[in-house]
């Protein structure tokens, strides 16, 4: 695809916003979680870990490597195991609460899902081969 390399960019900044956004709203305790924000820190920062996987994809967006693109492939899969883990984890009822789910947490699993798309499809070109004639 001619504008992979940038819808990919594009993507991996959405999701580094999206940590900030709020992924859901918990009555029982009556507050927001974010990607950086749990009560007592129960599921972590994974906001950390999307902004450190979000940059080395940037990187590796920008790199016109072929290995530079096969490892982006391989970040990027990571990028949307672990959002789709936070997606459970984040929406999942307890004691009979569910949270609301947020625009943030919609965001974070959609954007991981378009750079994994774009890592498949990259704009690359290939060396040209001699012709032997």
């Amino acid at each position: 695809m001619k504008y992979s390399q940038w819808i990919g960019i594009l993507a991996a900044i959405t999701l580094v916003i999206a940590c900030f956004i709020p992924w859901a709203y918990y009555p029982d305790v009556q507050k927001d979680f974010t990607g950086f924000f749990s009560e007592n820190n129960q599921y972590g920062r994974p906001g950390k870990f999307f902004i450190a996987f979000a940059v080395l994809a940037i990187v590796f967006f920008l790199l016109p490597k072929i290995w530079a693109k096969r490892w982006n492939l391989l970040i990027n899969a990571i990028i949307v195991a672990w959002a789709i883990r936070c997606y459970l984890v984040f929406s999942a009822c307890y004691n009979g609460i569910c949270p609301d789910k947020k625009s943030g947490l919609w965001l974070v699993v959609g954007s991981a899902f378009v750079m994994l798309l774009m890592a498949v499809f990259p704009d690359t070109k290939l060396p040209q081969q001699k012709k032997n004639g």
